[in-house]
C-alpha cells in the first residue's frame, strides 16, 4: 500500500505561483501513473492533472491547462504540480493520487490519497 504526503500549499495573491510536492513511499513509484485532484469548500473533488509512470504523457483539466504543469522525479519518489497565474477559483485542498488507470484521456483515481495541502489564492 503506497503512502502519499502532499506539501507546498499556502496563501498567495492572484497571479502568483506555488509548487506542490507529493512524496510517495511504500511502493514502486516509477511503476504507476499519478494525478492531482482538488476540492473546494462545498464542492466535489475534481481532477486537475495526470502523468504517466515515465513522465512522458500528461493530461490536464481545461480550467488549469496552460497554467499548471505536472511532473515527477522517479529517483526521488516525488510528484510535483507547478501552479502559475493562480486565480481565486484555484483555492482548494489539493490531493495527489496513485491512479487505478490512466489510458488516453481517461484517468481513474485509485484508493491511495494523501492528507491534502491547502492552497488559498487571494484576489
Amino acid at each position: 500500500q503506497v503512502q502519499l504526503a502532499e506539501s507546498g500549499g499556502g496563501l498567495v495573491q492572484a497571479g502568483g505561483s506555488l509548487r506542490l510536492s507529493c512524496a510517495a513511499s511504500g511502493g514502486t513509484f516509477s511503476d504507476y501513473p499519478m494525478g492531482w485532484f482538488r476540492q473546494a469548500p462545498g464542492k466535489a473533488r475534481e481532477f486537475v492533472a495526470a502523468i504517466d509512470p515515465r513522465g512522458q504523457r500528461t493530461l490536464y483539466a481545461l480550467s488549469v491547462e496552460g497554467r499548471f504543469t505536472i511532473f515527477r522525479d522517479n529517483a526521488k519518489n516525488t510528484l510535483y504540480l507547478q501552479m502559475n497565474s493562480l486565480k481565486p477559483e484555484d483555492t482548494a485542498v489539493y490531493y495527489c493520487n496513485k491512479a487505478a488507470a490512466y489510458i488516453g484521456t481517461y484517468f481513474r483515481p485509485g484508493a491511495s490519497w494523501g492528507q491534502g495541502t491547502q492552497v488559498t489564492v487571494s484576489s
